[in-house]
């Protein structure tokens, strides 16, 4: 089990709300990774949202092996965020040498290309810089793409957040969408990329849980996509299938659900739909999951979604009021940024919904 949580404002927020929303739910992690997604970015950031952002931590080699690849393939540096860190022996964080968060203006060749391939640019440059940062351990390279910062580290929450002064509401750090998780190991390595969110091509996602079909998930994701690697944990499944879904078949989100827990077939023989989703079940069976999970995925339009496993057996709510919404793992979570909300109005998904919050925070419902 771990905790996740996210938040999605009209206004921007600081990281720090998003601590305060995970900090009472401390007992459901072990301190083997924190990580958070931001998402339509302000602060320091707010100038270059149209230009890719850069988010990796690596040793001073790995900076040079980046800075090396970077200009031989055409990119021009335009703006940096180097965090001002407190190094203090008291706290507990794995931390790496150097963390960079960069943005970049596109090479010459593809000023005028088309937005797919912009995009297809931004996922082969960061799966390419991450297989360069492997081959020597030299780093960690976690999202490339305009308008998103990733952080990932290894130690206790609230002493990540003191060393990169998360705490501090100072205008540096703000978004207007943020996902976090606090992990707990199970069954997995304790390094960073296992560590919730998870993000590919404009795709965030998170989950408490486990996932006892990950290795038939994989053998079919492996030839799904360049951009399905990694599989650290179980839970960057449903990344990949939420991507696949959404991105390569482009399908309405609804059927995301019909495809990673699809109903049984004899629920389905009495739907008038039941064609399309025999054959969404028979032709995918592979992405189906298996276990406790609840769900939360940021889509690149910013819209955010939330759903649970077929059983229900993994807690989640979602709650807020007309300037932020919130999803928790725990209500305690919600009770702590949002203590005046209308708590009767807050949402416990059930095993066959589907939730998704709009930019104007509205709150649509889908059932299977």
């Amino acid at each position: 089990m771990c905790r996740i949580g996210s938040i999605k404002s009209k206004a921007p927020v600081a990281p720090a709300r998003a601590l305060h929303l995970m900090l009472p739910q401390q007992e459901g992690h072990d301190n083997s990774g924190f990580a958070m997604v931001m998402q339509d970015l302000e602060g320091a950031f707010r100038h270059y949202k149209d230009k890719p952002l850069l988010s990796l931590a690596c040793t001073p080699r790995g900076v040079q092996l980046v800075n090396d690849y970077m200009e031989q393939k055409g990119f021009v540096q335009i703006a940096q965020w180097v965090p001002d860190v407190v190094r203090r022996p008291d706290l507990r964080i794995s931390a790496m040498p150097r963390y960079v968060f960069r943005n970049y203006d596109y090479p010459e060749i593809y000023r005028y290309r088309t937005q797919e391939e912009r995009e297809d640019l931004l996922v082969d440059t960061r799966l390419a810089l991450r297989a360069l940062l492997e081959e020597s351990d030299d780093g960690y390279v976690y999202s490339f793409w305009p308008d998103v910062l990733t952080l990932k580290e290894i130690g206790d929450p609230a002493d990540i957040a003191t060393y990169f002064r998360l705490w501090d509401d100072d205008g540096r750090l703000e978004a207007r969408n943020i996902v976090v998780q606090c992990r707990q190991n199970t069954n997995y390595d304790i390094v960073r990329y296992a560590a919730h969110p998870f993000f590919l091509q404009g795709y965030t996602l998170c989950a408490n849980g486990e996932n006892t079909f990950h290795t038939k998930n994989t053998e079919l994701q492996r030839s799904l996509h360049r951009g399905y690697i990694g599989f650290e944990s179980d839970s960057q499944n449903f990344l990949y299938t939420l991507h696949y879904v959404l991105h390569e078949l482009r399908w309405p989100i609804q059927y995301y659900k019909h495809v990673i827990t699809p109903l049984p077939f004899a629920e389905m023989a009495r739907r008038p739909d039941h064609k399309v989703l025999t054959l969404i079940r028979e032709s995918l069976a592979h992405l189906e999951i298996n276990g406790p999970n609840a769900i939360i995925g940021l889509l690149p339009d910013g819209n955010m979604l939330a759903c649970c496993d077929s059983k229900k057996l993994r807690p989640m709510v979602i709650g807020g009021n007309e300037d932020i919404v919130a999803i928790s793992s725990e209500v305690c979570g919600l009770n702590a940024i949002l203590p005046d909300r209308d708590t009767s109005r807050d949402i416990y998904p059930g095993e066959r919904e589907t939730i998704v919050i709009d930019n104007n925070l509205e709150v649509r419902r889908w059932k299977q």
